[in-house]
């Protein structure tokens, strides 16, 4: 898998992502890694057939390829992400009113995705696991005044550190760890 982000500027690729279980299927590939249609479909609740559908949609974007050499046999089909993370900017297509549609479709549902993470963990009845986790889940928002030029290395250094955290060699210290679900996001606005 390829660790520097893929910059999306086909909108018929950013269209295989226009989808809520597409979205899931690579959030399980990011999590779990290497998996076949069977076990994404016993992550995410869905059906075999369904996930394998999906799975197809992404691999034409090349967003998602398969792993023979992890197949026991000829029957058994692996996948896993050809990119550890993808980033793509409206800006790149205002020009075509079609495209812009799809990429506005798809950041909606990201940032729907996103929000939903955040509502299913505050409303996670497990009091044991919420006091765990309570000194380590924060929320952070700051006004700042800054050129686009500047937003955009604010955008660069937090990418960074990210990247720094995600491809960090794990501790082997006996503690246990959880996947842990962050993200950001940085925009113009008003009080």
């Amino acid at each position: 898998m390829k660790k520097e982000p893929r910059t999306i500027k086909d909108s018929a690729v950013l269209a295989a992502l226009a989808h809520p279980l597409r979205r899931r299927i690579m959030d399980v590939l990011r999590v779990h890694g290497p998996s076949t249609a069977s076990a994404i479909a016993d992550k995410t609740g869905q059906a075999v057939g369904n996930v394998s559908h999906h799975l197809k949609v992404l691999g034409a974007g090349d967003l998602i390829e398969e792993a023979p050499e992890l197949a026991k046999d000829r029957r058994e089909r692996w996948w896993r992400l050809v990119n550890s993370s993808l980033r793509w900017s409206t800006g790149d297509f205002v020009e075509d009113p079609a495209a812009h549609a799809i990429s506005d479709a798809v950041q909606s549902l990201n940032l729907e995705h996103h929000f939903q993470m955040v509502r299913t963990w505050h409303g996670d009845p497990d009091d044991e696991r919420q006091r765990k986790w309570a000194n380590g889940s924060f929320s952070a928002d700051k006004w700042l005044s800054m050129t686009p030029e500047e937003l955009y290395e604010l955008s660069q250094e937090i990418g960074e550190l990210f990247a720094k955290w995600a491809t960090r060699r794990t501790p082997d210290d006996g503690r246990q760890r959880e996947p842990v679900f962050v993200f950001a996001h940085d925009v113009p606005g008003q009080p």
